[in-house]
């Protein structure tokens, strides 16, 4: 049985993560509980992770150093997986403080404690947001990634950068996760899906940007959680790399007005639309390119949209109580 330290336990991939590795290893799981989005729904999982025997959950930032120290210390994680961080793009606009705080202070400090007590392996989230302005129709991991358009887009870049540093000093295996517009039941309120679903459901209009031409790799969580758990349990990391970057991304890229309108044929109703230009920070395109990732553990993700959408809106609706 191996022990795993989760950070971000409480947020939208956390909680399946820590569920899904919970079935068989010792899961540590720890989260802020932040006011980014509504907190009801971080306590929801987090109960709803307690009924298994093999999580333990405890509340820390990664900024409380002192105590984070205590439980890494204590807990002796054989493999640490990072996934909290101030997440949006958009909001990194209005509060760039948040981000530098969590994501690269708070990114430090975990795995400056993983180096001091000798944890092998490291893995934590990137995301897609890092190819910034690269123009390339398929976002491949050797693509350059040095013009971010959005500050979060910046802080998983550093994190990239920082996480190859302390490969080469301390030897740890560390590998970047580039998620790619994960979507499904749990999922956050401010996720284009969850914000559509609730908007449609209440009868009020959704923001459409760039005229519903934008395109996203639109990734199901459960192809997700099974990826992840293929990646932290493999031997060795592509080419035999300390420090590698994968892609966890859908295996087709759809538009945004066609995903509209899956969601509208679910709720058998038709959205209401405001529509406004591109937002400031948001990449037009994103199309992963999983070569590397299906080379390194034979799966990629695959699970179309129809399936996905489907289930969101039937977890929305009984979560929320929707008739």
């Amino acid at each position: 049985m191996k022990k795993i330290l989760i950070t971000g336990s409480a947020g939208f991939i956390g909680m399946h993560i820590s569920k899904y590795l919970s079935e068989k290893d010792k899961v540590l799981g720890i989260d802020n509980i932040n006011s980014y989005y509504d907190k009801s729904l971080k306590v929801a999982r987090i109960n709803n992770l307690k009924k298994n025997k093999n999580f333990t959950f405890v509340k820390c930032d990664l900024n409380q150093k002192k105590k984070l120290e205590n439980l890494i210390k204590k807990f002796k994680p054989d493999i640490v997986l990072n996934l909290a961080a101030q997440a949006g793009v958009r909001y990194s606009i209005k509060n760039p403080d948040a981000y530098i705080k969590s994501n690269i202070l708070g990114f430090q400090n975990l795995i400056e404690l993983c180096g001091k007590y000798k944890v092998k392996n490291f893995l934590y989230a990137s995301s897609s947001s890092v190819y910034g302005l690269n123009n390339n129709k398929l976002n491949q991991e050797v693509d350059e990634t040095d013009q971010p358009l959005s500050l979060y887009a910046a802080t998983k870049k550093s994190n990239e950068n920082i996480a190859h540093v302390y490969s080469y000093i301390y030897g740890i295996k560390t590998t970047g996760l580039r998620f790619f517009t994960v979507y499904g039941p749990w999922g956050r309120p401010d996720m284009a899906l969850f914000k559509f679903v609730q908007n449609i459901i209440k009868n009020k209009k959704i923001t459409v940007f760039n005229g519903g031409k934008m395109k996203r790799s639109f990734t199901y969580i459960d192809d997700v959680t099974l990826s992840l758990k293929k990646i932290i349990f493999k031997k060795n990391n592509p080419n035999k790399k300390l420090h590698d970057v994968l892609n966890i991304g859908g295996d087709k890229s759809v538009r945004l007005d066609r995903f509209i309108l899956e969601i509208e044929r679910n709720l058998k109703t038709r959205a209401k639309k405001k529509f406004l230009p591109v937002q400031i920070g948001d990449v037009k395109n994103t199309c992963a390119d999983t070569t590397k990732l299906k080379n390194y553990i034979g799966y990629q993700p695959k699970t179309p949209i129809n399936i996905g959408i489907k289930k969101f809106v039937s977890w929305y609706k009984n979560f929320y109580r929707v008739n």
